[in-house]
C-alpha cells in the first residue's frame, strides 16, 4: 500500500476549487479598484415616488465575485461531504473529514439551533448578523468539539503517547500497516498527519493537544475576571484608600513584563518552594467569594430564598475548592479519599494559577476604568436613592452595563492564555514533556523543520486558527455590542 495523496478520488475537485478561488480574487481586486474610478448606479424614479433599485458596472462586480465566492464554499463543501462519505478513498481530506463527523454534526446542530433561536439569546443571537464574528465562532465551536470528543477517543486514531520507531518522521499518510505488519491488527491504517521524530502520529497529537488548551485557557481566564470583578468594582465604587492600595498593587504586578513573570511562576525552582500551592490556595476563594456576594446582593429582601441559595452554592462550591486544595497542602489530607472529587497534576495547577496571577491585575484595570464612568450615571443615582446597598449596585447595576467591553475582553485574553499556553509548552515549562500540547509539539518538530515540516505544522496550523477563531469573535462581539 502506497502512501495516500490528499485528495484520492477527488483531487478533479482541486482543479475547480484553484480556478473559483482565482476568479473570486481577481473579481474582487476589480470591484476594489472600480471603486476608485466608477461611481455606485442610482435608482430609477417611479411615478408614485418610489426608487427603484438599477444595476450598473459595479453592482455586476459585486454580483460575480459573490457568485464566485459562493462558487468557492460549494467546493469546500463538496470536499467535507465527500470526504466524510469517502473516507480514505478521498485520501487524506477525506480520512480527516470523516474522522470529525462528530465535530461536524455537533457544530451542525449548534448553529442550526443558535441560528434559529437567535432572536432569544441576546448578544450571542446578535452575533449571527456578523460575518465575522460568525466565522470566529464557528473556528472557536469546532475546536472546543474537537477536544471534548477527542478525549473519548471519538477522533483520535492512534494512541498520542505510543511510539513506533518504523513511522518516525514518515510523510502524511503513510500506511500504519505496512510498516508495523501483524501488529497493527485492527489499528488504523495510516498515520492521517504523518509521524514526528519519535513516531507518534501527529494527527492524533493534534486532536489531543486542543484538550489542553480548551480546558485551561477558558477557566483559568473566567477565574481571572471573578478576582478583577471582584477587586475592581469596590476600588471605583468607594475609591479613598481602597482604591489607591488595590491598584498600586495591580500596577506592580503589571510593571514586570508578562513572558518573564509567566516564565518565573512555572520554573522549578519557584515551584518547589510552594509559592504557586499557596497561590491556588488563595486565588481559588475568589469564585466563592464572588458567588456568595453576587447572590446575596440579589437576594437579600428574601431571607428564607437567600439562605438556601447561599447554603447550596457555599457547600457545593467549597466541597470543589476542598477536592482541589487538597493534595495540594502537603501531608495533611484535608479531604478523605471517598470525598476527594479529583486531583489536578501539579504542572497544569501550576500553569492555571499562573495565568490567572497574570491576567487578573488587568482585568482589575479594565473593570475599575468602566466602573468609575458607570457609577456617575443616572441609573446608578437611582438604585442609591431606592436605599440600594453597595455590593447590589455593583453587581447588578454597574457590572451588567459593563458586560460588552468585558465579554470582547475576555474573548480576546483567552486568545492570549493560548498563546501563553503554547509559548510554555515550546519552552518545555509547566507542563509535562510528553504533554500532547501544541506547544510541545512545534518544540518538538522544529528540530527538523526543514526536512520534515509536518510535524511541526499541523500544530501551529491549529494553534493559529484557534487564536484566529478567538480574534473574529471577539470583533463580531464589539460591533453588535456597540449597536446595543
Amino acid at each position: 500500500m502506497e502512501p495516500l495523496s490528499w485528495t484520492g478520488i477527488l483531487a478533479p475537485l482541486v482543479t475547480a476549487l484553484w480556478i473559483a478561488a482565482a476568479a473570486a480574487a481577481a473579481l474582487a481586486a476589480l470591484r476594489f479598484a472600480a471603486g476608485f474610478v466608477l461611481a455606485p448606479a442610482e435608482g430609477q424614479a417611479n411615478a408614485d415616488g418610489t426608487l427603484t433599485a438599477s444595476r450598473g458596472p459595479l453592482e455586476w462586480l459585486e454580483q460575480a465575485a459573490f457568485l464566485a465566492l459562493s462558487a468557492v464554499a460549494g467546493v469546500v463543501l463538496i470536499f467535507v461531504l465527500g470526504g466524510a462519505a469517502l473516507g480514505l478513498e478521498a485520501g487524506l481530506i477525506g480520512g480527516i473529514f470523516r474522522r470529525l463527523i462528530p465535530v461536524w454534526i455537533a457544530l451542525g446542530i449548534t448553529l442550526a439551533g443558535s441560528y434559529l433561536l437567535r432572536g432569544r439569546l441576546g448578544l450571542y443571537g446578535k452575533l449571527f448578523d456578523s460575518v465575522i464574528g460568525t466565522a470566529g465562532l464557528v473556528l472557536v465551536l469546532f475546536w472546543v468539539f474537537a477536544a471534548v470528543f477527542g478525549t473519548f477517543d471519538l477522533i483520535v486514531t492512534h494512541n498520542p503517547l505510543g511510539q513506533s520507531g518504523a513511522m518516525k518522521n514518515e510523510v502524511p499518510g503513510t500506511p500504519y500497516t505496512r510498516m508495523i505488519g501483524e501488529t497493527a491488527e485492527g489499528a488504523y491504517p495510516v498515520y492521517l498527519l504523518g509521524g514526528d521524530n519519535l513516531g507518534r502520529d501527529v494527527f492524533s497529537r493534534m486532536i489531543a493537544g486542543s484538550w489542553t488548551v480548551v480546558q485551561i485557557a477558558p477557566l483559568a481566564t473566567a477565574f481571572a475576571f471573578m478576582v478583577g470583578i471582584t477587586l475592581g468594582l469596590p476600588a471605583a465604587y468607594f475609591g479613598g484608600r481602597l482604591d489607591t492600595v488595590l491598584t498600586f498593587l495591580a500596577n506592580l504586578i503589571l510593571a514586570f513584563p508578562v513572558i518573564l513573570l509567566f516564565y518565573l511562576l512555572v520554573t522549578p525552582e519557584i515551584v518547589a518552594t510552594g509559592i504557586p500551592t499557596y497561590m491556588a490556595a488563595v486565588m481559588f476563594l475568589f469564585p466563592i467569594l464572588f458567588l456568595t456576594i453576587l447572590l446575596n446582593a440579589r437576594y437579600h429582601t428574601r431571607p428564607a430564598l437567600r439562605l438556601g441559595l447561599l447554603a447550596a452554592v457555599i457547600g457545593a462550591s467549597g466541597w470543589l475548592y476542598l477536592s482541589l486544595v487538597s493534595e495540594r497542602l502537603g501531608a495533611v489530607h484535608i479531604l478523605p479519599d471517598w470525598l476527594d472529587l479529583f486531583d489536578v497534576p501539579g504542572g497544569i495547577l501550576v500553569v492555571f494559577v499562573s495565568v490567572v496571577f497574570v491576567n487578573a491585575p488587568t482585568v482589575f484595570r479594565i473593570v475599575r476604568g468602566i466602573a468609575l464612568d458607570i457609577k456617575t450615571r443616572d441609573y446608578v443615582a437611582a438604585a442609591q436613592t431606592r436605599g440600594e446597598g453597595p455590593w447590589y449596585i455593583m453587581l447588578w447595576e454597574i457590572l451588567p452595563n459593563a458586560r460588552g467591553p468585558l465579554i470582547v475582553d475576555f474573548c480576546l485574553r483567552v486568545g492570549y492564555t493560548t498563546i501563553l499556553l503554547g509559548t510554555l509548552g515550546f519552552f518545555g515549562l509547566g507542563l509535562p514533556p510528553e504533554s500532547p500540547d501544541w506547544g510541545s509539539t512545534i518544540n518538538d518538530g522544529r528540530k527538523l523543520l526543514a526536512i520534515y515540516p509536518h510535524p511541526a505544522l499541523a500544530p501551529a496550523l491549529a494553534l493559529l486558527s484557534l487564536v484566529l477563531g478567538l480574534n473574529l469573535l471577539a470583533d463580531g462581539l464589539r460591533e453588535e455590542s456597540l449597536r446595543d
